[in-house]
């Protein structure tokens, strides 16, 4: 009889190594452009940066908005007389002769005259305390409201007093109006510039990013080809995976933002007794944006993102067509 030889079964270890393991990439239901690698999430902080930054900019631009909106309001709200001493007349006299016209002009809430003393107290800032102010020619200083409906006819109160109180002038603060327009709106168009160029170097970026996404899925890229995947699948793939990280970045720089300019405006308002505190008070008002401002870093978050989308949507399409 002969016997039959029986062949040895093969060891777990030479079957697995039969079957070699694909690629990541390859692998069922891998995305096509993975983003959680070290270059994916380097493009998230530099997203999270820039949205930052961005934020600050737009922040500080709406913060100086608002100031100057409430300086421009409180000025135009104010005009003042001002009554230069004359030795042929009694400044007292034209101090109350002035008052009298003020109040009878249409449009004027109230007239306020400063007193010698309170004159005298607005130059010591400049000329340092202690001086004897008798021998010099202070003019006294009246401070006018203005009603909120009706506008006074300030050409009309010019002529009555240079004509019942000479050396009186009337200042109503429009060259004071003019340049804090003029600073507010420099401000913020250097704000809107500062914001553009952020978003420039974001799509900068993500071109850069995009590329070397592509030329590191090329195999990926080949196949879906040779499947007969079309350049707009390819193109919708890289949009969605870099919107989806421009969105996580933007959300967390956008949220730091806010977080910091929250804790700026407790801080503000815990220094409102000191000196400091009425010195940045006075500048910034509460050092806190409104609610408008919070849109704006929430529009600004989106825009990025959007941005990171749109951008490598069109790079890798670009890129499609130059090597197609």
């Amino acid at each position: 009889m002969v016997k039959k030889r029986v062949a040895p079964k093969a060891k777990p270890a030479e079957a697995a190594g039969a079957k070699r393991a694909l690629p990541t990439s390859l692998r069922r239901n891998a995305p096509l452009v993975p983003v959680d690698s070290a270059g994916g999430q380097a493009l998230a902080a530099v997203i999270a940066i820039l949205t930052f930054l961005a934020a600050l900019c737009a922040g500080g631009a709406e913060l100086v908005a608002t100031s100057s909106a409430q300086w421009r309001s409180d000025i135009a709200r104010e005009v003042t007389i001002q009554v230069r001493p004359n030795a042929q007349r009694s400044i007292d006299a034209d101090v109350e002769r002035a008052v009298s016209l003020a109040r009878q002009t249409t449009g004027v809430e109230s007239a306020l005259p400063f007193s010698k003393q309170e004159s005298e107290r607005l130059l010591e800032p400049w000329l340092g305390t202690g001086l004897d102010f008798n021998d010099l020619p202070v003019p006294r200083l009246i401070v006018i409201k203005l009603a909120q409906e009706v506008r006074p006819d300030f050409t009309k109160l010019r002529q009555s007093l240079k004509d019942q109180v000479p050396g009186a002038t009337l200042d109503d603060h429009a060259l004071w109006v003019s340049r804090l327009s003029t600073m507010a709106n420099t401000i913020i168009a250097v704000g809107v510039v500062l914001v553009g160029l952020v978003l420039v170097a974001a799509g900068l970026a993500v071109t850069f990013a995009t590329r070397g996404a592509m030329a590191g899925n090329r195999e990926v890229v080949d196949v879906l080809h040779f499947v007969g995947a079309n350049d707009d699948f390819i193109a919708r793939e890289f949009q969605r995976r870099f919107f989806k990280l421009g969105l996580k970045g933007s959300a967390a720089g956008a949220g730091v933002a806010m977080v910091l300019t929250t804790i700026l405006g407790i801080v503000s308002q815990s220094w409102r007794a000191s000196p400091t505190g009425d010195q940045i008070e006075a500048l910034f008002g509460s050092f806190s944006i409104s609610w408008r401002g919070y849109g704006v870093v929430v529009l600004i978050a989106l825009v990025v993102a959007l941005v990171t989308g749109i951008v490598s949507r069109l790079t890798v399409r670009r890129f499609l067509n130059g090597n197609g």
